[in-house]
């Protein structure tokens, strides 16, 4: 059975979009991220610039979730 998953990452060329798609991924989202960490118009989802993209999904996959 496939693992649930927590957050869709969109590579939109410049930018990348993450979309929670679980609590779990909403507080992780919250705790190391935040709403008023950059330039944040759809929050929960987050927009993320491509130089600091594999930090945050690095973080995110250690915390155990899910990525698509």
């Amino acid at each position: 059975m496939q693992e649930p998953i927590d957050a869709k990452v969109e590579n939109h060329g410049s930018i990348f979009l993450i979309q929670p798609e679980t609590d779990t991924a909403k507080e992780w989202i919250e705790e190391y991220i935040g709403p008023d960490n950059g330039f944040q118009p759809y929050y929960p989802t987050i927009v993320v610039e491509h130089r600091y993209i594999q930090a945050i999904i690095d973080g995110m996959m250690g915390a155990g979730l899910n990525l698509a």
